[in-house]
């Protein structure tokens, strides 16, 4: 059952990207103190679920200085739209609020920690 849970984003380990939504993406994401890296994906892509597999493994390295957050866009469009989101995978830094940076797309593990590493 954990594994489904897991997959599910039902549960969470410390530093893992944590579920968002239109909802609560002002008060989790654009108040947040630290930088936080959103992933925008929806279920049926490929690519998506490697690139959530990735951010859960290396996540928890940032704990304390970084959050991460994961958006479904098939139930949250109004973010993605308000971001221009126009393919998934897409990762976006956000720091005081406003987006800074951006990577579109499925990258190996090294390359992707690199780029988080250049953008806290």
């Amino acid at each position: 059952m954990g594994f489904i849970k897991r997959l599910l984003g039902l549960e969470v380990k410390p530093g893992e990207p944590m579920n968002t939504s239109d909802e609560d993406f002002e008060r989790e994401v654009l108040n947040s103190e630290l930088p936080c890296f959103v992933d925008f994906y929806n279920l049926w892509c490929a690519s998506c679920q490697v690139m959530a597999g990735l951010l859960n493994e290396i996540g928890p390295d940032y704990i304390d200085r970084a959050k991460f957050f994961k958006l479904n866009v098939d139930k949250n469009p109004a973010t993605p739209a308000q971001f221009s989101i126009s393919s998934v995978p897409t990762l976006i830094v956000f720091k005081n609020g406003e987006p800074v940076n951006r990577l579109v797309g499925l990258f190996p593990l090294q390359p992707l920690r690199e780029w988080i590493d250049r953008n806290i």
